[in-house]
């Protein structure tokens, strides 16, 4: 009875993300109240019901402690930021943040619970980025308003085009890790390959520079750590199948732009057909099962350099470094109109007003190094040193804002938090890399886009990543490796190395 309890836990808290994102993505103070509530609820029952209500580790304590120390200066900020609304509207958020990271953290400590994250997040982002698509190819059926904004772009329903970029790369990742994983059921993996199709066409449509890299990183990242011939066989199929769905959406330019052709006609084309690459690679995806199991296909690790995992992280540094040192010669968007937005001009165009956000940022650190300008201040700042008209109330990157309103201060507990994650991160890769190898790299999405995006302050995106860091932190507590943790494909020289993987401990 209570590991039911404690199941059904686990699953309401895995999908509370996806609830919150059909309220404006938590955004509101509204639907930030009432998840603050229901997820202190929900910490309440974890602290009855899970056997180990906190993990007992070292990472887990440094992120833990590091996320409550940073929720309480963020609230203790109020006293000196310009706006105490904004102030407090910031700690309600991140108090959030840590009654959901607590409470995943506790219930998911079997391995059995924990490996319900994966597929369960992963239908959330397919269930978020399916719904917004949906009210493209089906107009007169699913009404969905975007907003003026957006220019076209993919907001809906979390009202930022960026934000729904982000969650879409991280469902791509995850779907590619399940497709990939042998212990995982062959229909499980056939529906993640075909799932990469709407949430491909769902990037595409947001066309978010930070969402396309942020997708290309975690992908990078997963090769790194399951450097397996089935996992880039999976990662592959993700990969063509979200090709295919997006240039079926852009083909047409009712669905792409919301504007010409007719959109009723259009998009129910453009949806059969993205069924079609749905089954189909569902199929293949099911035929790739086939003969790795039946050892005809090349299986084993994959012919990298001894230090790729380094490599691979120098990539992704260079993905962000790079992009970032070209927008910060941009002088801004080359257009005003805002169907430039859902132009194809925009992925090739370097141009960004990131670099302004974050001059004025650095500039507020540079005067308030200790202490910051107080949670949710940089609006004020913004206001005070801008050099354009354009409104901002938020850096656009997690770390450089943190600065800016926190101080070093706020920079050292983040930095706190992130490396407990990290460590917690490091060692379950090392005694079960099989479970680590797809939270890993969603988060390294997560993160990668989170340094150059306010993704900190949508919640329905931010509790996705958070519920992933809670899995890392209860499994870190796991010290010895686990039945299907030794390989993470069948071996060549033994025939029965297939169902063993399939055995996994309680």
């Amino acid at each position: 009875m209570r590991l039911r309890a404690v199941t059904a836990l686990a699953l309401v808290l895995l999908a509370a993300p996806t609830a919150l994102a059909f309220a404006d993505g938590g955004f509101n103070e509204g639907a930030r109240d009432v998840s603050l509530t229901g997820v202190g609820v929900l910490l309440g029952l974890a602290a009855l019901l899970a056997p180990r209500p906190l993990p007992q580790t070292a990472p887990a304590r440094w992120a833990l402690g590091g996320l409550a120390l940073l929720t309480a200066w963020t609230t203790l900020s109020e006293r000196w930021a310009p706006l105490a609304d904004e102030a407090w509207s910031t700690a309600e958020r991140d108090a959030l943040y840590l009654a959901g990271l607590a409470a995943v953290a506790g219930v998911l400590h079997a391995r059995r619970h924990a490996r319900l994250a994966e597929p369960v997040l992963a239908a959330g982002t397919l269930i978020v980025i399916g719904y917004g698509l949906l009210g493209r190819l089906l107009p007169d059926v699913v009404h969905v308003v975007s907003s003026v904004s957006a220019g076209g772009r993919l907001d809906k329903p979390l009202t930022y085009w960026n934000a729904m970029g982000a969650l879409a790369a991280m469902g791509v990742v995850l779907c590619a890790r399940l497709g990939g994983d042998a212990t995982r059921p062959v229909a499980l993996r056939c529906a993640a390959a075909a799932a990469a199709a709407p949430l491909g066409a769902g990037l595409y449509l947001t066309f978010s520079r930070g969402g396309l890299a942020a997708c290309a990183a975690g992908l990078v990242v997963l090769l790194a750590l399951t450097p397996t011939w089935s996992q880039l066989r999976a990662a592959i199929i993700a990969v063509e199948t979200g090709v295919l769905g997006a240039e079926l959406c852009a083909s047409s330019s009712a669905v792409r732009t919301l504007q010409g052709g007719h959109p009723a006609r259009d998009g129910a084309i453009v949806l059969v057909l993205i069924v079609v690459v749905m089954a189909a690679a569902a199929a293949v995806q099911w035929w790739v099962a086939g003969v790795d199991n039946a050892g005809t296909a090349r299986r084993g690790r994959l012919p990298l350099p001894p230090h790729h995992a380094w490599i691979a992280a120098a990539l992704v540094a260079a993905m962000l470094v790079i992009p970032v040192a070209v927008a910060a010669n941009s002088d801004g968007p080359s257009s005003v109109d805002p169907r430039f937005g859902s132009s194809t001009s925009r992925l090739a165009s370097a141009d960004s007003p990131r670099y302004e956000y974050w001059r004025v940022a650095l500039h507020a650190f540079a005067h308030h190094p200790v202490k910051g300008v107080g949670a949710g201040g940089f609006a004020a700042e913004w206001l005070r040193a801008r050099h354009e008209a354009r409104p901002a109330r938020d850096a656009h990157s997690l770390p450089i804002e943190t600065l800016a309103e926190l101080g070093l201060v706020g920079g050292l507990l983040l930095a706190a938090f992130a490396g407990g994650v990290a460590a917690a991160a490091r060692r379950v890769q090392r005694t079960d890399p099989t479970l680590a190898a797809g939270p890993v790299a969603a988060l390294v999405a997560y993160a990668f886009h989170a340094s150059i995006d306010w993704d900190w302050e949508m919640p329905a995106l931010s509790l996705v990543a958070v519920a992933l860091m809670g899995l890392l932190l209860a499994r870190s507590a796991s010290s010895r490796p686990s039945s299907a943790s030794t390989a993470t494909e069948p071996s060549t020289t033994s025939p029965g190395s297939a169902a063993n993987l399939n055995r996994v401990e309680p």
